[in-house]
């Protein structure tokens, strides 16, 4: 097949990667020249995606991968059209389609009869049918279900692990009509391999869900699902420290029954996905008390973190602290939604000086953010662990001299590496 991936960006690009890989012709359309240019080099434009840049590599100097910034041209060349471009939500939780009408547009100028377009972009229930059916007819002259066909289906992968969770999860579709999800299916057979799952009940492969809706919502359900179980989580670890119980002591024996899945508490919800899709389904649903709750539960876990802070420390004013973590979690650098950006405001609001720290970020990079740089070793009077990089597990006195607070909101650190300092844990009691 030719199919043109639309949006190389930290999804898409693995995803062009994977259907060249497979054997198929693939031409990457990205609006950003530069990416363009440095991936038909050969190189990966951003690091941290497992085997990314020698599959790159591999599929660029074959042939079988080109990036350009025309989309409709490379569109009009491609029997499947795959879209990933970002869709952003507003201060206000509404969502931001300026992106991706932009690139709807400009397939539907090169759509031709024949195509099949799979939208992978979490998107609110409906919108492939009502918001982007009409603007690819509207600007093609085709008529979706006879000329072209349309789906929806979600990607489903961490940045990091892109390769191997295409592997492991079953691949979601659901079509206008009958006849364009079986092509999605058919499309998606011949691009992806998978794992054996016996444990499903369908096996492991391509799930046709009956409907572009389906789809759609069952994307928004499985993120949803784990902002309010965390939502939950951090509720009961609030109540927990408050009354003397160790909450993780709590989870893991509540957990030991099988219909329970508490999720851990901690700092911060980050990332593109799980603080952004439950108010992609609020939006249709804005009654979703549950759902709405749960968000402002785990919004407010940052301010309560610093709040910890100051009940043992006393007052932060003036205060030196050293927040532990710029990534949205451990391994990835990536600060989308991070913890790190309500907690660094909660400490100014108190007064606090504040220093940031994260092992995959330069000082430079610190900077941009408008942070001063932390240096493990460097004087601090408080530290906040925000991100549970590998290389904060192993963090003793000497790393954080002058620390005689410490708000581990991972629960990842060794107390008793900590001689003298008084740890706060979210979910735990103080001792």
């Amino acid at each position: 097949m030719n199919i043109t991936v639309v949006g190389l960006g930290k999804i898409g690009l693995p995803l062009a990667v994977q259907y060249a890989s497979s054997g198929h012709r693939v031409r990457g359309a990205d609006v950003n020249a530069n990416t363009v240019a440095t991936i038909n080099s050969g190189q990966e434009p951003f690091p941290g995606e497992a085997h990314l840049a020698e599959k790159l590599a591999e599929v660029v100097s074959s042939g079988l991968l080109t990036a350009t910034t025309d989309t409709a041209q490379a569109v009009s060349e491609s029997e499947a059209v795959v879209v990933v471009v970002p869709l952003f939500v507003d201060d206000h939780d509404q969502p931001d389609f300026g992106w991706m009408d932009a690139a709807t547009a400009d397939v539907a100028r090169g759509l031709k009869a024949g195509t099949l377009v799979s939208y992978e972009t979490t998107l609110p229930v409906g919108t492939t049918r009502n918001r982007f059916r009409p603007m690819l007819e509207t600007g093609s002259g085709l008529v979706e279900g006879r000329d072209f066909h349309l789906i929806f289906s979600p990607e489903r992968v961490l940045t990091g692990r892109v390769f191997a969770d295409l592997r492991k999860y079953p691949k979601l579709v659901g079509g206008l009509s009958p006849e364009g999800a079986a092509r999605g299916v058919a499309f998606y057979q011949q691009v992806l391999q998978f794992d054996e799952r016996p444990d499903l009940p369908r096996g492991n492969g391509v799930w046709d869900l009956g409907s572009a809706e389906a789809s759609e919502l069952a994307k928004l359900a499985e993120t949803t699902y784990r902002d309010v179980n965390i939502g939950l989580a951090n509720q009961f670890a609030t109540f927990a420290a408050e009354h003397g119980i160790d909450v993780y002591q709590v989870i893991e024996a509540s957990n030991s029954q099988p219909y329970s899945h508490i999720h851990r508490p901690g700092i911060a919800v980050g990332g593109h996905c799980i603080p952004v899709y439950p108010r992609l389904y609020l939006f249709n649903d804005p009654a979703a008390t549950v759902v709405r709750s749960a968000r402002a539960a785990n919004a407010a876990m940052p301010s309560y973190a610093v709040g910890l802070a100051a009940g043992a420390y006393g007052d932060l004013a003036g205060a030196r602290v050293a927040v532990l973590g710029a990534a949205y979690r451990g391994g990835v650098k990536e600060t989308a939604f991070s913890g790190v950006f309500a907690t660094v405001d909660a400490l100014r609001d108190a007064g606090a000086t504040v220093l940031v720290h994260d092992p995959m970020y330069t000082d430079e990079e610190i900077a941009h953010f408008g942070w001063a740089p932390y240096h493990l070793g460097d004087a601090a009077d408080v530290a906040i662990l925000q991100a549970d990089h590998d290389e904060y597990r192993s963090l003793a006195a000497k790393d954080l001299p002058g620390v005689t607070v410490i708000v581990d909101g991972r629960a990842i650190l060794d107390a008793s590496a900590f001689p003298g300092v008084d740890v706060r844990v979210i979910g735990r009691a103080v001792r």
